[in-house]
């Protein structure tokens, strides 16, 4: 799956664009597996709890989804990160 990041991703990632291989097929996993391949990007995914933060949007065809929706079949995935300041 390849996955587009945006604000303090980027310094997680070092790349706008990256590429994981998810053991499953929802969107959880991808994320699961993202975090995997770069972990400094959990903290601005998931809150203290591991539930995804309410500002985060995960984004499929110009659609927001939820953790447990499929992505079977899905080539990308954008993922905006919850964002402090005003």
């Amino acid at each position: 799956m390849e996955l587009t990041v945006y604000g303090p991703l980027r310094a997680a990632t070092g790349e706008k664009t990256v590429r994981v291989d998810a053991a499953g097929e929802t969107v959880r996993d991808v994320l699961d597996a993202f975090v995997d391949a770069y972990p400094r990007a959990g903290a601005h995914l998931t809150d203290d709890e591991g539930a995804l933060r309410p500002s985060v949007r995960v984004v499929v065809d110009a659609e927001r989804v939820g953790l447990d929706e499929s992505v079977a079949g899905v080539a990308s995935m954008q993922l905006f990160p919850a964002m402090r300041g005003g």
